[in-house]
């Protein structure tokens, strides 16, 4: 049955924050969904005639913290008069909402077309901005989170770690389901590693060459030094590290590598359209992941295992969730240097280790069915439950 779906984001961003918002609804129109999309920024359509991301005037916006947060709260009531314009005439069987701080349009709307509220929660959003430093009205921002939490009809967190944290901030223990991010392992077929021989020619990589790879915005505590220091020890001779994407440590890490003397072994792309990600990850020998926080469920991962490339990735809780150890990623001791090397030059060292554990990381994808697709059929199978109930 088709259903109709009201979904509301704020994120301002054009990172991983967009992609999930824009495959998901893809995702769920594939299943025969209608959706409408009300947001801040339209990351379904906020595109020029090349394709590239069309930066708006909230995305170019720039204000002291405390000014931010004031308009976060107050977009609330211009949030609530776009959603119920947009069901007027078209009453959604559901809201979906990805949570934001202060915001609580989503639970209000709901409320008042009487269907339920479907919240999607990517992180702890008042323990990052109060950790960060950046949370100016903390009450505020407490109670409000505490709220929508607790009368969300379902809380969908991406990792069993964050939904544990979510339900000692507010949220109904029954209403937790975790849904992670996922992949379209379909964009990784015979085209994309065509495309991917391509990639690795442009990158003028000698023929022994060993790429290690990470996609994504660079920021220090991503530690990526910990790669560019390796290239300098006698196990990573042949190693290259190709850095896909911006953020503001590129240029630390760039004179990191002129510092060390690897300055040539290590490749700054710049960011690439979506459409050629899967041709970059198809060219990579080992898909890096120095750093990750402990409630993350990161695209990367998905990506490299629908490539089947192997990963390195840090032992943690929220990761193996998805993946163990030896199997579908190889995963050193978090924050160890020492341990990271190591578990990585037996990566570089071994090709048919890498392609070992990259053919069962990709198998796993498969059979939990960790997709965009697969996302939207769990959001429709909880969708139904909870309108099947209020039937009853």
């Amino acid at each position: 049955m088709s259903l109709r779906i009201l979904y509301h984001h704020r994120i301002r961003a054009e990172d991983g924050q967009a992609v999930h918002v824009r495959e998901l609804i893809a995702a769920l129109r594939r299943r025969g969904h209608e959706v409408r999309e009300c947001a801040l920024v339209q990351k379904t359509i906020a595109r020029n005639e090349n394709g590239a991301a069309r930066p708006s005037f909230w995305q170019k916006l720039r204000l002291p913290r405390a000014a931010v947060e004031a308009l976060e709260i107050g977009y609330n009531g211009k949030a609530r008069a776009m959603l119920q314009n947009a069901a007027s005439g078209w009453k959604p069987d559901f809201v979906y909402e990805r949570h934001a701080l202060h915001c609580r349009a989503g639970l209000d709307t709901a409320r008042k077309l009487g269907v339920p509220l479907l919240l999607e929660v990517n992180s702890p959003m008042t323990d990052e901005m109060e950790r960060l430093g950046l949370l100016t009205f903390a009450r505020r921002a407490r109670a409000t989170e505490r709220l929508v939490l607790g009368a969300a009809d379902r809380v969908l967190a991406v990792t069993q770690a964050l939904g544990d944290r979510l339900v000692e901030l507010g949220a109904r223990p029954e209403s937790i389901v975790v849904i992670g991010n996922g992949a379209q392992p379909e964009r990784y077929g015979v085209e994309a590693r065509a495309a991917a021989k391509e990639v690795r020619k442009r990158w003028a990589l000698p023929p022994s060459a060993v790429v290690l790879g990470f996609v994504g915005f660079m920021r220090e505590w991503h530690r990526l030094d910990m790669a560019v220091s390796a290239l300098t020890k006698p196990a990573f001779a042949a190693a290259h590290l190709v850095l896909v994407g911006e953020g503001p440590s590129l240029p630390d890490l760039l004179a990191l590598a002129t510092k060390l003397g690897v300055r040539e072994r290590v490749h700054a792309c710049g960011r690439v359209p979506a459409e050629l990600v899967p041709a970059h990850v198809l060219a990579f020998d080992v898909a890096l992941i120095p750093a990750i926080n402990g409630y993350a469920s990161p695209l990367k991962l998905f990506d490299s295992m629908a490539a089947g490339i192997a990963t390195i990735a840090p032992d943690q809780p929220n990761l193996r969730e998805t993946v163990v150890d030896g199997e579908h990623a190889a995963l050193f001791e978090s924050g160890s240097v020492e341990d990271f090397e190591s578990r990585l030059a037996a990566l570089v060292a071994d090709s048919s280790l890498r392609a070992r554990i990259g053919a069962k990381a990709a198998h796993r994808l498969s059979e939990l069915d960790l997709t965009w697709d697969g996302n939207a059929a769990r959001v429709e199978s909880i969708a139904n439950e909870l309108s099947a109930r209020r039937q009853r």
